[in-house]
């Protein structure tokens, strides 16, 4: 039972016994007219409703602040309860904003230092399978030829294929090396980076396009990082979960300043699915640089995944 209810019922058992006892033994007429009864009901249901209503309007606020608590999402940060009501109850809600300024702070934070520490094991797993692994299976491709060039004709046909699978496999790995650090993004910037990354994807199913606009701001190392791997996760998100056969992948300035990555698909639709571990990383990373992250459909069916970054970070970074 709500706390309006409780309070309600608990003063209307009181103004009931009142109005019964006026009644009943505590009456100044015995028996009781029939005025002074009409009297006394008339009186019972008019403060009923007055305290039905006092109650309404008094307990308003702290419906309102526990509809505030109940739709946060430190995912999205910025949103506020409005501070009203009695001193008790303006004050609880100042407390509640106050209280979450904390909380989107230690996240931003924590985001912060796990994704930092996310991108340092990429780097090292990626240099290891560049360095052990890829060079490993070099050395055996070497071998193999080797072998091969040596072999009687029947066991030479099968080693020239183990040759292949194995050549298959390192570019695999050097692809996988590639995805885990974006050598392109830190030696060439961030426009090579995504151009590279749309053929990545490119199949024969899928096809993967770019539009960057000329005469885009200088950004720093790490809003081209988080630009790179949003782009990188939507275009992972159609290729696996979305069924689309269309990407397209543009990078443009907006008349308010803001530098925006939109990454639009054909595919099924978000619709009403829940947003995954892919969707909410990409949330996390927007607020490292005080980006806006939507996720929404597009404008003929599929998914638009729009990132944009306001300007006041491209206007830090040119400077």
């Amino acid at each position: 039972m709500s706390l309006y209810w409780r309070i309600f019922l608990l003063n209307a058992v009181v103004l009931i016994v009142a109005v019964l006892l006026l009644l009943g033994p505590v009456t100044v007429s015995t028996p009781v007219l029939f005025g002074e009864a009409v009297v006394l009901l008339a009186g019972l249901a008019a403060m009923l409703i007055a305290n039905a209503a006092l109650l309404r309007i008094g307990l308003a606020p702290l419906g309102r602040l526990t509809r505030a608590m109940t739709a946060v999402d430190l995912l999205r940060p910025g949103s506020r309860a409005r501070v009203e009501g009695p001193g008790e109850v303006a004050e609880l809600t100042t407390t509640f904003n106050a209280m979450l300024v904390r909380l989107e702070a230690e996240r931003a934070t924590s985001s912060a230092r796990a994704l930092s520490a996310q991108e340092a094991e990429r780097r090292r797993i990626a240099q290891e399978l560049h360095d052990e692994v890829g060079q490993t299976l070099t050395a055996v491709l070497l071998q193999l030829k080797h072998a091969a060039d040596r072999a009687p004709d029947p066991l030479r046909e099968e080693l020239r294929q183990v040759q292949e699978t194995t050549r298959t496999g390192l570019d695999e790995i050097r692809r996988i090396a590639r995805r885990l650090r974006p050598g392109v993004l830190e030696e060439l910037g961030l426009h090579s980076a995504l151009r590279a990354l749309t053929a990545e994807f490119t199949t024969g199913t899928l096809t993967v396009r770019h539009f960057i606009a000329p005469g885009l701001p200088e950004l720093e190392e790490a809003t081209e990082l988080v630009l790179y791997r949003v782009a990188q996760e939507a275009l992972t998100n159609a290729a696996r979960h979305a069924s689309a056969t269309d990407v397209e992948v543009h990078l443009s300035n907006r008349p308010e300043g803001t530098v925006r990555l939109l990454v639009r698909d054909n595919g099924t639709g978000i619709r009403l699915a829940v947003e995954g571990a892919g969707i909410q990383g990409m949330r996390e990373r927007a607020l490292l640089i005080g980006a806006d992250l939507s996720v929404a459909g597009g404008p003929h069916g599929g998914t638009d995944v729009r990132l944009d970054v306001p300007a006041h970070r491209t206007e830090e970074s040119s400077r």
